[in-house]
């Protein structure tokens, strides 16, 4: 699965959130060379009351930006152009609470930042990501155009070169920078850009032991250890949790029901590109082994009102196995109870219940299948 793709914010209720002291911060900022009476300021960024989007109109040059935030956050500034043949620009900002100048030249390539420790740690963590960051971006190009062509095949493969990138890049860059900086504001953000999406408990854990107490407290910390528990409930070697949701017939289906067989948990849903590109390979792994005391059991996360599209998909991807929903989207139960952030994910469960390996993809599954069926 591509992390850039399909991670999704971890959003924390608004109590929770409501909880924790803020402080104000305040942008003032500067445009060189951009065209005064054309440009707005767009800024997103994490607050007191979960994520905020707000705008600023630029009048000689000059913005200011004020608002609330409960810990170090990454901030982005979006400026968008009315001048006909200039380009919007974007460019992220690492606050924390105070004053904090920023000027940016007409070509970006000037992008000054004072007064935010949190961002000159952040500075230095960009230049050392910047070679697997630029190999990443060449390849996402090329990842779409697979994509839309419909070439699945091809598509896998540029994947997999993505997922090896990012590996190098999370090893070599944000576990070094967390083992060898210690007191810096920007620690909690690389730790989550470590974990990922699909967290191991085993090497994330004691990067999560290193931060100081007071940065465990922080909103994002507090949900990040929810996740984190979750992940030692759900890794490899525990018993999968019981469920029961219901079949596209609406007969309540329970995983228990599979004991005695390999089973692999199938979280997926027809609007996901990912998901769909992926659905011939397990279809390929369903063919393959089902004689030989394999089945799979999907379950969507597709939309509420959405039955049809689910169905479709189905049909369309030739899906010939169980598939259970509640059509609750992100809030699907089983996938709560799981703790499923992202898609496509899988679980394989042994004949005893018990999870043997996580997130196959592509030949891997076929590989992993073959040595324990034989």
């Amino acid at each position: 699965m591509l992390r850039t793709a399909f991670v999704f914010a971890f959003l924390l209720p608004l109590s929770l959130l409501a909880q924790t002291s803020s402080r104000a911060f305040v942008i003032e900022g500067k445009l060189i060379g951009f065209d005064p009476l054309s440009q707005k300021i767009q800024f997103q960024y994490r607050g007191a009351q979960g994520w905020k989007m707000d705008s600023v109109v630029v009048e000689g040059g000059q913005f200011r930006l004020e608002g609330n935030i409960v810990e170090p956050t990454l901030a982005r500034l979006m400026i968008r152009s009315t001048t006909p043949g200039t380009k919007n620009l974007m460019k992220e900002i690492f606050l924390m609470p105070g004053r904090q100048r920023v000027s940016m030249t007409a070509d970006a390539k000037r992008f000054q930042v004072r007064g935010s420790e949190a961002h000159r740690a952040f500075e230095k963590l960009k230049k050392k990501s910047a070679g697997y960051d630029a190999q990443y971006e060449s390849l996402i190009g090329e990842y779409q155009s697979y994509g839309k062509a419909k070439e699945t095949a091809k598509q896998a493969m540029v994947e997999e070169k993505l997922g090896s990138i990012d590996a190098l890049r999370r090893e070599n860059v944000y576990r070094r920078f967390l083992i060898q900086t210690s007191n810096t504001p920007i620690s909690p953000y690389v730790l989550q850009e470590y974990a990922g999406w699909d967290i191991d408990p085993a090497s994330v854990e004691p990067l999560y032991n290193l931060l100081s107490n007071n940065e465990k407290q922080y909103p994002s910390m507090i949900e990040f250890k929810q996740s984190l528990d979750m992940a030692k409930r759900t890794q490899v070697g525990v018993a999968a949790m019981e469920f029961v949701q219901n079949d596209t017939l609406d007969q309540p289906i329970a995983l228990s029901s599979f004991r005695g067989k390999y089973v692999l948990v199938d979280f997926w849903s027809s609007w996901c590109g990912p998901c769909r590109v992926e659905n011939p390979n397990v279809v390929k792994a369903f063919e393959t082994y089902r004689d030989r005391n394999f089945q799979v059991l999907g379950v969507s996360l597709d939309r509420p009102g959405q039955k049809d599209k689910w169905m479709k998909a189905i049909h369309d991807d030739k899906l010939a196995w169980t598939h259970v929903s509640d059509l609750k989207f992100w809030n699907n139960a089983v996938a709560v109870q799981y703790g499923i952030r992202a898609i496509p994910q899988n679980l394989l469960i042994d004949p005893n219940g018990m999870i043997v390996g996580k997130n196959f993809r592509g030949e891997k599954l076929m590989r992993t299948l073959e040595k324990m069926l034989k």
